[in-house]
């Protein structure tokens, strides 16, 4: 049995929710008769509390079958210095803890996953180590999405030296795996051809465990007046409600959507903009849309399932030429509702599936007008709304989880 070794920092949350892209991957490898071992922070992102560990660096445990190795590092809040303080300690403490585990259960391969770059410098390190090959996995383009999300510049020093760190991991990794389909265009604006080249690039983008989402809606339901009323178009959102989702201009939306009694905007979620979002309603008097606060995964399956439409978005970046992979979409897909999509980017699935709409601008207006266009279709063409719910059910099928880990083993037996 082949011990499959897979690092993320930000798994931890995957051990308490049970479900998540290495959650999901481990589960399936299990039943191809690998041994999975995912390695992760002590620590939540976004979250409050911790692991406790009270004697080492690491603490071992299992669920469903699944080991996890929790790595001791120190708490932080925002993106500040303890967040930087918080990825180093991890990274050190990762590679001494992965020599003490490796004497009862050594690596066939390392599957180091980003987002931040700490982690897959350490993978390829200490797969020269145990002499064993090293997949990177890129689930955000670092640094490039730190230079579009913060002030932080290309032409700086910092900025510099996360690029040569950036290229050394890509030189270094036996294999890379995106999970955007246009992440390789990325390489190619570099230059980095000959570094990491198709031979060496693979793609496997995020998507849904449809077992598990399925016994979900059917097990785990909850009661809520808004949900259950007939009576309204529901559009659903579920997700973080910070910065980079930029939810304000939903909210400005529903303020001109105010006369439209019909239709109703549901939020499930929370983050640091909250409270900023909850004043916003009650200064202009919104009944519109509600902010319900944060959701066990378990019950996203139903709620998902019982909208009219579900909304993917958040704040529109150059990035998005290379196209899109968040979670969210594929378990909307899977709940077989349209998607509204608020953001235009490449490799657009929704378009490419006709599985909801799309708007050509992210602003106030146009997203209003896509709202409407979609409450005349839900009311006056439900054979095309129908089709469209049907499309997005059968697209789910090419991203799920079962089906994404078979390319997974593809990868691992070339390097193996």
């Amino acid at each position: 049995m082949k011990n499959v070794w897979i690092w993320n920092h930000y798994a931890t949350a995957m051990f308490f929710d049970k479900g998540g892209r290495h959650y999901s991957f481990s589960k399936y490898l299990i039943r191809s008769g690998y041994s999975p071992t995912v390695f992760c922070a002590n620590t939540f992102h976004n979250r409050s509390g911790n692991v406790e560990i009270k004697k080492g660096i690491y603490k071992e445990d299992n669920v469903d079958s699944i080991p996890f190795v929790f790595i001791k590092t120190s708490s932080y809040k925002g993106n500040g210095f303890s967040r930087l303080r918080n990825m180093l300690l991890f990274s050190i403490n990762l590679f001494r803890s992965a020599k003490r585990y490796a004497k009862y259960k050594a690596p066939d391969i390392i599957i180091a996953s980003s987002v931040h770059p700490l982690t897959c410098v350490a993978g390829i390190i200490a797969s020269w180590r145990f002499r064993t090959p090293c997949i990177v996995e890129i689930r955000d383009l670092w640094p490039e999405s730190v230079f579009e999300y913060s002030d932080l510049s290309k032409t700086s020093l910092i900025g510099r030296l996360l690029q040569v760190g950036e290229k050394w991991i890509y030189k270094n990794a036996d294999r890379i795996v995106f999970t955007k389909p246009g992440d390789y265009g990325y390489i190619c604006e570099q230059g980095w051809q000959v570094i990491a080249g198709t031979e060496k690039c693979r793609y496997i983008n995020n998507g849904v465990d449809l077992e598990e989402f399925d016994y979900n809606k059917n097990h785990y339901s909850i009661l809520d007046g808004d949900l259950d009323n007939t009576n309204t178009f529901k559009l659903v959102y579920v997700g973080s409600i910070r910065s980079v989702n930029g939810l304000g201009i939903i909210a400005r939306v529903a303020r001109e959507l105010k006369e439209s009694t019909s239709i109703k905007i549901l939020v499930w979620g929370t983050g640091n903009e909250l409270e900023e979002l909850h004043d916003f309603i009650r200064s202009e008097n919104l009944d519109n849309i509600v902010f319900k606060g944060y959701i066990h995964k378990r019950f996203i399956p139903y709620i998902l399932s019982k909208a009219d439409i579900n909304i993917s978005h958040f704040k529109f970046t150059k990035l998005l030429r290379f196209g899109t992979s968040q979670n969210k979409d594929f378990e909307y897909l899977a709940s077989g509702k349209p998607i509204l999509r608020t953001m235009n980017s490449n490799y657009d699935l929704i378009i490419e599936t006709n599985a909801g709409k799309t708007v050509v601008e992210q602003t106030t207006q146009s997203i209003k007008n896509s709202i409407e266009d979609f409450y005349r279709v839900f009311v006056e063409e439900r054979t095309l709304y129908n089709m469209m719910c049907e499309n997005a059910r059968a697209a789910s099928l090419n991203y799920d989880y079962r089906l994404l880990t078979h390319k997974l083993i593809a990868i691992i037996e070339e390097l193996i």
